[in-house]
């Protein structure tokens, strides 16, 4: 509202602009009457370190514990076993890829 004049933007009545002016309730318009919209409330999550949908008293439901994890040494030694193996795997392929660099050169 141009002036606080009542007009709106560009002459065209109240309630046509930003809901800035007295049309909205405030007794001053512009960016200080009450907040809303303003400029100046732009930093909110910057001043509170919390988005939008948590400054209004959003509270997350607590996590549920994980089920509890047995793990019995039959399982490790396959576990360990199965790991060995695959290490093995793992340097027979190194070193054949070794073998073949060496017989290159």
């Amino acid at each position: 509202m141009p002036r606080g004049d009542r007009t709106g933007p560009g002459g065209q009545g109240p309630m046509t602009g930003r809901g800035m002016g007295y049309c909205t309730g405030f007794n001053q318009p512009g960016f200080t009457a009450g907040g809303r919209g303003g400029r100046g409330w732009r930093n909110m999550y910057y001043a509170t370190g919390l988005p939008g949908w948590a400054r209004t008293g959003y509270t997350q439901p607590p996590a549920s514990p994980p089920p509890p994890y047995r793990y019995n040494q039959e399982q490790e030694k396959e576990d360990l076993k199965n790991e060995a193996e695959m290490l093995k795997q793992h340097l027979d392929n190194i070193n054949r890829r070794l073998e073949q660099l060496e017989k290159e050169e």
